[in-house]
């Protein structure tokens, strides 16, 4: 099982992680600019595609 999630702080809003999320986890919210985690963050299937998108390094990904 994996587990993803955001530094909201670190967040950029640039997108490139929800629109690379093959499991439909994560969603961009236009009112506060971030990307944020929605589904079920267990769900992760580990491919760590949004990780390699995110040029800030905001997302975590880690196997439990």
């Amino acid at each position: 099982m994996f587990i993803v999630s955001i530094d909201e702080d670190t967040c950029t809003g640039c997108n490139l992680c929800a629109e690379g999320c093959p499991a439909r986890l994560l969603t961009f919210k236009e009112d506060k600019n971030k990307t944020y985690v929605t589904g079920d963050e267990c769900e992760c299937m580990g491919c760590e595609a949004c990780t390699s998108v995110c040029e800030s390094g905001a997302i975590t990904v880690v196997e439990m």
